[in-house]
């Protein structure tokens, strides 16, 4: 059984930085290729980041150049490091691996809100 644990979210003023881990419980995340996605209140949920089995990543264009994914293989964890934070990037952030998206399968996910 696959549980995908969020956690790092929290209150963080414009400009600030965030880290996000998603721990793995019943699954090796380092062989799959996993996301990180957002849902800001009223709005769809948004892909943010990809990361391959082979480390190749990708990026939407709201988020490039200041959030980076990543993965700890020791800890079994996958890892979002928000800088620049803006007013936008309030939202529930979830992660997922690609394979799942299909099945609608999310973990609690973990707040993150950007304020002055």
């Amino acid at each position: 059984q696959v549980q995908l644990v969020e956690s790092g979210g929290g209150l963080v003023q414009p400009g600030g930085s965030l880290r996000l881990s998603c721990a793995a419980s019943g699954i090796i995340f380092s062989i799959y290729t996993m996301g990180w996605y957002r849902q800001a209140p009223g709005k769809q949920r948004e892909f943010v980041a990809t990361i391959s089995s082979r480390g190749v990543t990708n990026y939407a264009d709201s988020i490039k150049g200041r959030f980076t994914i990543s993965r700890d293989i020791a800890k079994n964890t996958v890892d979002l490091q928000m800088n620049s934070l803006k007013f936008a990037d309030t939202a529930d952030y979830y992660c997922n691996l690609e394979r799942l998206l299909e099945f609608d399968y999310w973990g609690q996910g973990t707040q993150v809100t950007v304020s002055s």
